[in-house]
């Protein structure tokens, strides 16, 4: 096994979640080609004192339920996982990659309901229990990012295995700097989006509950959102790819949601409920070593020099008072062209940071 693999079990074990002995850990194994994290998470695990569960999902599985369910299959939130939640101090999911077009066929009515019930079970997860996420690089993950197996995996390991201290405590000074603000401008190709963040907290995703991490973040005040912003990258939600995303609002109120592919799923997303249109997070990447749009959030929300804005849920700890069954981030580059500026300072051009 490459050595690697335990130091990043490491991290995730004793840095993100800091288990404790006695402590119940259910450690997700989504999709076969996770396993040598997983192998190393449970190892750490047990050599911190903890009580390892693997729970072993899939997007191949899923799409049985998706093809064959009816509406209340395809509404059902599971039980078992939703005691797994109930059940665990610590939960540390580690998603491997999957066909990105597994479920390409499923009708967006059927996929629409059913990420509401998904949803269901991230809360709970966000409300019971410490977590993390991880997205584990394997060959179809190379080929979803467009590139080869090696170049990924070193970007992964790169960008997991920072000096998280070091680099947390330069992303929390830049939060200090930001709390206190008040108005958000994001300018760029198709884009003029103005919202307030005024009493609202900035903080930082530093490795805590995603790996590899890198955000520094906050909750719009939703009824000062106007205007509009156009994405450069496709949203990705369930495997459907929505590009060239359209958004707007006029004082606090979506007026326009369209993209050139999967509108129809688009749409029904931004109506699954009262929340589901309006923004619960507005965040910078910050990880230096994540370089390449690869087609998963997880990762593609850390890329440094882009911003991304989050449909639905709020994080509380900033303020944010949105709910929401989904928590959708979309990511824009603005790495070549666009800024943004707070209270009329530039933070944010050609990829640079200045906070």
């Amino acid at each position: 096994m490459d050595r690697r693999w335990k130091q990043v079990g490491d991290v995730l074990v004793n840095y993100s979640t800091g288990v404790k002995p006695g402590e119940r850990v259910m450690i997700a194994m989504v999709e076969p080609e996770t396993l040598p994290l997983v192998q190393a998470v449970y190892e750490a695990v047990v050599k911190a004192g903890g009580y390892p569960q693997v729970q072993f999902l899939s997007e191949r599985l899923r799409r049985s339920l998706l093809e064959y369910g009816d509406d209340e299959q395809l509404g059902w939130v599971p039980e078992i996982e939703a005691y797994g939640m109930e059940w665990a101090d610590v939960y540390i999911g580690l998603h491997g990659a999957h066909n990105l077009y597994e479920l390409a066929g499923v009708p967006a009515e059927a996929l629409a309901r059913n990420q509401v019930a998904q949803g269901r079970i991230s809360t709970l997860r966000w409300e019971k229990t410490r977590w993390v996420l991880s997205r584990v690089p394997n060959e179809s993950f190379a080929q979803q990012a467009e590139t080869d197996l090696e170049t990924i995996m070193e970007m992964y390991f790169d960008a997991c295995l920072l000096d998280w201290p070091e680099a947390s405590q330069e992303w929390q000074q830049m939060a200090g700097r930001l709390t206190g603000t008040g108005e958000v401008r994001i300018t760029g190709r198709g884009t003029d989006l103005r919202f307030s963040v005024e009493g609202r907290t900035w903080l930082v995703f530093d490795g805590k509950i995603n790996m590899p991490d890198g955000e520094v973040f906050t909750a719009p005040v939703n009824r000062s959102l106007n205007g509009h912003i156009t994405f450069d990258f496709p949203g990705v939600l369930s495997g459907r790819l929505m590009h060239d995303i359209y958004l707007a609002w006029k004082d606090g109120r979506l007026v326009e949601a369209s993209s050139s592919t999967n509108q129809d799923y688009l749409r029904r997303i931004v109506s699954s409920d009262q929340g589901a249109s309006l923004l619960g997070e507005f965040a910078f990447g910050t990880n230096p070593h994540v370089n390449r749009f690869t087609k998963d959030i997880l990762i593609d929300e850390k890329i440094g020099g882009t911003i991304h804005i989050a449909l639905g849920r709020a994080y509380p700890e900033c303020g944010g008072i949105n709910k929401s069954a989904i928590h959708w981030d979309i990511v824009k580059d603005l790495r070549e062209e666009g800024g943004v500026t707070i209270d009329g300072r530039t933070v944010l051009e050609g990829g640079e940071l200045r906070i």
